[in-house]
């Protein structure tokens, strides 16, 4: 091959190489917003299972922290038996166990003695019982022992399985975030948002919780949120029902769990029913007239909606509390 020749090809190829492929495109509008919903139904599940694992070690540092305390004040307990045994033992070694009886028997009256002898009897049983309070302190100490370290293990795992699921979490709101703004959907909403006021037809405990969560609309969602200036699904709804006097647990899980006893047909809805759909990723407050009201997903606020605009053929039931 010439020198020409080899000069021509290798400058065809470096052309050819410098010609820019096809590029990606973004995603049009349609498909960004089906992805968002998958994200928005991932990331409702992960939310949830967060929260739980949360509370999970929520609840079991407590439970630690508890039997920690107690633990300590079983060992000032056993230190102060330790310490009047070691009295009682160094005072037979110097005098004898048997001093009592000598004093008693040395001379004196009858009822003397008798008393004397009745007091040595009440002696003796109060170091037995403390002996036996001894022995009983020290099971018990090593009994709590083992069960605040069976707490700490189990806090320590939910602690794990917590920092797991947040930063899947964190990433999933990224994205969600990423496309909600291309979308130009994007909601920052106002943590000092004054909301709207309640005027449906709920009455009792259930219109205080509607009024409480109705003063929350256009304040922003945040997974994890529990008030005042953010709030997840569930976040949302338990603080609306603790402003009216009940209390819920933290989590969709823990809420429909909690509501077994409590649970009403979707077809005999009243305001301030709970509404949980399929998976129990999601839930809301059911509002009257068709409406409910909830902390729906990242880039957006709390808001009243319709109920079958946003959930048709995804509820899987409700509770009334």
């Amino acid at each position: 091959m010439s020198a020409r020749l080899v000069l021509a090809t290798a400058l065809t190829m470096t052309m050819a190489a410098a010609v820019p492929g096809p590029a990606r495109a973004d995603p049009s509008p349609a498909q960004a917003r089906a992805r968002l919903v998958k994200l928005n139904e991932r990331a409702d599940q992960l939310v949830e299972r967060y929260n739980q694992a949360t509370e999970t070690y929520r609840a079991a540092r407590k439970k630690h922290q508890a039997l920690d305390g107690e633990l300590a004040g079983k060992e000032r307990q056993v230190a102060g038996l330790r310490e009047e045994l070691a009295a009682i033992a160094v005072h037979d070694y110097q005098f004898g166990p048997s001093m009592g009886w000598q004093h008693i028997a040395v001379g004196g009256r009858p009822e003397a003695m008798l008393n004397g002898m009745a007091a040595l009897d009440q002696m003796a049983r109060d170091r037995a019982a403390k002996i036996q309070a001894f022995e009983e302190a020290t099971k018990g100490l090593r009994e709590r022992r083992d069960q605040a370290r069976t707490a700490l293990e189990a806090a320590a795992r939910a602690r794990d399985d917590v920092r797991g699921k947040q930063e899947e979490v964190e990433r999933l709101v990224k994205e969600q975030t990423k496309l909600l703004r291309r979308l130009g959907a994007y909601r920052d909403g106002n943590p000092r948002s004054t909301g709207i006021t309640y005027t449906g037809p709920a009455t009792g405990n259930a219109r205080e919780a509607l009024q409480f969560a109705f003063a929350q609309v256009g304040k922003p969602y945040r997974y994890g949120g529990t008030g005042p200036d953010s709030f997840d699904c569930s976040g949302l709804t338990q603080a609306a029902w603790r402003a009216a006097g009940v209390r819920l647990p933290r989590t969709t899980y823990t809420q429909w769990a909690w509501g077994a006893a409590r649970r009403v047909p979707l077809d005999q809805l009243q305001p301030g029913d709970l509404l949980f759909s399929k998976g129990l990723g999601h839930m809301g407050m059911y509002a009257g007239g068709g409406r409910m009201v909830h902390a729906p997903q990242t880039g957006d606020v709390v808001k009243v909606v319709d109920l079958d605009d946003y959930w048709r053929g995804r509820l899987v039931g409700a509770i009334r509390p």
